[in-house]
């Protein structure tokens, strides 16, 4: 049941804060919402993350859905957990995440995140370094980049030329030729070495020389902080262990007033995509990347939504990181 009643009556109020109260009392169910101010995970991580068994897990998740601060999203066969949305939530209910969001997690769960993160990653790579020869043919399966790459270089077009530009995960190079056309250099992350050798060889037979290819590892993103432009996101989040905190680490690379353009599929539910194109999320909901890149420091420019002729939808956003003095 959701806090966010449009006229409650005293009672339901009365209700609504008693359940509020209940759900922050307990100090395990504080820290279920703090790893899940980033990510969604399922009832198994949860439980691995905070060394707890599924029964009890399952009972405190109860109790803060019933208090509106956690919601659940079906991907395939299996269940996410996730934060209710700040913006439907009563004050109350804010400031208690916020309060929650004020203190540090346990290391314990700290390191149980890490290690569902790395699994995730491990996963995601070991799909692309079995299945590089065959990438195009399966991105074919779900939004073959013909359907919409004319919509991405027209929001291209629409930004002004850059010294530095970032591309995470080029796949096998498509969108480079346009970036390098844009900016005085490129830089072009993948942590698939069999991904990035199909970059590679794109550029060499288009003799891209302003473009830099590097395979990524875990702090790539944060050395390069303060540095880009503009940086591009291509159908990337869907196959990454945790889209928020990418998103957050692509801000962070950004100088002040750089542009974020990012490409994604609109939450579906094709499952078949997990095991058939190596997804680890089936889209998202337009309002979870708006919130992501909202807690990033990142305002929304421009968007646009293209329906594919499969039946997947794709989402094309461009965000701005915020000047320093217009940071919150």
């Amino acid at each position: 049941m959701s806090l966010a009643l449009a006229t409650p009556g005293p009672i339901e109020a009365l209700d609504a804060l008693a359940r509020l109260y209940k759900a922050g009392g307990d100090p395990l169910r504080l820290e279920i919402l703090g790893a899940l101010r980033q990510d969604s995970y399922g009832v198994l991580e949860l439980c691995r993350i905070l060394g707890v068994r599924q029964p009890a897990l399952s009972h405190h998740l109860k109790v803060l859905a019933e208090a509106g601060l956690v919601g659940r999203r079906r991907e395939g066969t299996s269940i996410f957990y996730h934060r209710s949305a700040a913006a439907t939530l009563e004050p109350a209910a804010r400031a208690l995440l916020d309060a929650a969001d004020a203190v540090a997690l346990r290391e314990e769960t700290l390191a149980g995140i890490a290690r569902v993160r790395f699994e995730r990653a491990e996963n995601s790579r070991a799909f692309f370094a079995a299945n590089a020869p065959k990438f195009l043919e399966q991105q074919e399966l779900i939004a073959p980049p013909s359907q919409y790459q004319a919509a991405v270089t027209e929001l291209l077009d629409a930004l002004q030329p850059v010294d530095t530009a970032l591309e995470l995960g080029p796949g096998q190079g498509w969108l480079l030729p346009a970036l390098s056309a844009r900016a005085a250099r490129v830089l072009a992350l993948d942590n698939s070495p069999e991904m990035l050798a199909q970059a590679r060889a794109a550029c060499e037979a288009q003799q891209l020389d302003n473009v830099e290819l590097r395979l990524a590892d875990g702090n790539a993103l944060g050395e390069l902080a303060g540095s880009i432009d503009l940086a591009v996101c291509n159908m990337v989040l869907h196959h990454t262990a945790s889209p928020a905190a990418v998103l957050a680490q692509l801000a962070h690379t950004l100088v002040p007033g750089g542009s974020l353009l990012l490409t994604d599929l609109c939450a579906h539910d094709q499952a078949w995509a997990r095991e058939a194109c190596g997804d680890l999320w089936l889209g998202f909901a337009p309002s979870d990347l708006a919130g992501w890149a909202a807690l990033a420091g990142l305002v929304e420019h421009h968007n646009l939504y293209l329906a594919l002729r499969n039946g997947f939808r794709v989402q094309l956003r461009v965000f701005q990181k915020l000047q320093e003095k217009e940071q919150p």
